[in-house]
């Protein structure tokens, strides 16, 4: 958790300030965070991944959109 609010705040100074507590930047930092970055305590795993969560496919981002487009 210390670690993706990290990531949250390094890019929340580049972009000079979120102005809503509901911008789609925390919900894809969230997201980032939990299925596409490896993490070294992880052994170089996702949270997922070490949870059983697989994404299959060329383009994992691409993947997850559809998979929620269909539920």
């Amino acid at each position: 958790m210390e670690r993706l609010n990290g990531e949250f705040r390094d890019r929340e100074k580049i972009v000079r300030g979120v102005k809503s507590k509901e911008s789609p930047i925390f919900d894809g930092y969230q997201i980032y965070h939990n299925y596409f970055r490896p993490h070294m305590a992880l052994d170089n795993r996702t949270p997922a991944e070490a949870c059983g969560i697989e994404i299959k496919g060329d383009n994992k981002w691409i993947t997850v959109i559809q998979n929620a487009k269909k539920n």
